[in-house]
């Protein structure tokens, strides 16, 4: 394997971090292991969406760069994330003739039906960034989950396809790109940190996963090991600061620390007092003032978690619950608060999946960054496969966004 395919990248690039994980992918095994991380602040974006290059450009390169300096391996392209309410799942069908009565499906038919299938269902100024096929019909026969090999002549397709709008995908990659990445394949937030937090049996049970991120929350919903829905809810957790910022009259450094060390996402009855330590001057603050304030907000965010449950009708109707991620998941007790508002089963994502110990790597905020990272392992494994399989070549995300369909492999059981 040469070198600059023996790497997988992950970029993660958010509201108010962006964070990059390097892993060496072993030519034995395909398992990767983390060899370098990094983070920096972020500036230069709203709500998931990029409004000056020039910010997540220099933070991208300065993540990079810290991840580089770990792993001691140049990156020169990478999966990155794409977040932002503009990213919608729309649903598709279609069909095609694909030859005589002995015919046997092929790539190439697989992709001439989702090509069909989602022919004048995307708006023209959107982009596709996955096709997630949920059942074919080939010759009447239903349900068949992967026809490749199969004997037939009429192909059908039921699918999911995920969209975003163009000029805002256009920007991610340009910002990545002004820090000399090139993008292998851009996946939204919420999709990447499912690959490093769920497992088989979640996604076949019915599972979503929340990235509670600086200012947007975005949410996978899965069901029959197939993606169901997609969407973003834009509040996150700078929205929370910002308000005990204001309700607190206090500086918004000062206000994060107060939500990180004392917050609590279920008020408690007992009235009690903290202290904060900043710049060398001490702050004291009610802990039901606190509490009041960060519930207020919660509920906001966890209604809107709320309407989008509805809309991929699921709303109270997820076995395996929800899986919570991202920064604003480290809220004490918000899984418990998660629980009781959508009545569902809810706990903290751990990603898994990869070797190699680093600090930080297990925390809920890194879960997208390593999915990412997961996504980008997969696709190299795909494109050196071993027994004299045919090559894969992952499409650029210039000229067709949808590459990314042919990587989700994992989602099938």
């Amino acid at each position: 394997m040469q070198e600059s395919s023996s790497y997988a990248v992950g970029l993660d690039i958010g509201t108010t971090k962006v964070r990059a994980v390097v892993a060496h992918v072993d030519s034995s095994t395909g398992v990767p292991t983390i060899v370098g991380i990094g983070q920096a602040a972020n500036t230069g974006m709203r709500k998931g969406v990029v409004v000056n290059l020039q910010g997540p450009g220099h933070a991208i390169d300065e993540a990079l760069g810290e991840a580089e300096r770990m792993s001691g391996y140049q990156v020169h392209g990478a999966t990155v994330s794409v977040n932002g309410a503009h990213i919608l799942t729309t649903h598709a069908d279609g069909m095609v003739a694909v030859g005589g009565p002995e015919h046997e499906i092929s790539r190439d038919d697989l992709d001439r039906i989702k090509e069909v299938a989602t022919l004048g269902k995307v708006p023209a100024n959107r982009d596709i960034l996955d096709v997630v096929a949920h059942a074919y019909k080939l010759d009447g026969q239903d349900n068949i989950k992967d026809p490749l090999g199969m004997t037939g002549t009429r192909l059908e397709i039921d699918a999911h396809v995920v969209s975003a709008l163009t000029p805002y995908l256009v920007n991610v990659e340009k910002a990545a790109e002004s820090a000399q990445v090139e993008p292998h394949n851009v996946v939204p937030t919420s999709m990447a940190a499912s690959r490093a937090v769920l497992n088989e049996q979640q996604l076949e049970n019915g599972v979503a996963v929340i990235d509670l991120g600086g200012s947007t929350t975005s949410i996978a919903v899965y069901e029959e090991g197939d993606l169901q829905y997609v969407g973003v809810v834009p509040i996150g957790g700078t929205s929370i600061t910002n308000d005990l910022a204001i309700g607190l009259k206090t500086d918004p450094e000062v206000a994060e620390e107060v939500k990180v060390k004392h917050a609590c996402a279920l008020s408690h009855s007992e009235s009690a007092g903290v202290s904060v330590k900043h710049e060398g001057e001490i702050y004291s603050f009610k802990t039901e003032d606190i509490n009041e304030i960060v519930e207020a907000r919660l509920e906001e965010i966890f209604d809107g978690i709320q309407l989008h449950l509805k809309k991929a009708g699921r709303a109270g109707k997820l076995p395996s619950g929800v899986v919570l991620v991202g920064g604003g998941a480290k809220l004490k007790h918000v899984a418990e608060y998660a629980k009781e508002t959508l009545g569902l089963a809810a706990r903290l994502g751990q990603p898994s999946g990869f070797g190699g110990v680093a600090e930080d790597i297990d925390k809920s905020e890194f879960a997208t960054a390593i999915g990412l990272m997961l996504i980008d392992s997969d696709q190299t494994s795909r494109e050196k496969p071993r027994g004299g399989g045919a090559k894969f070549k992952a499409p650029s995300t210039k000229d067709l966004k949808g590459g990314v369909s042919k990587i989700f492999g994992w989602f099938k059981p």
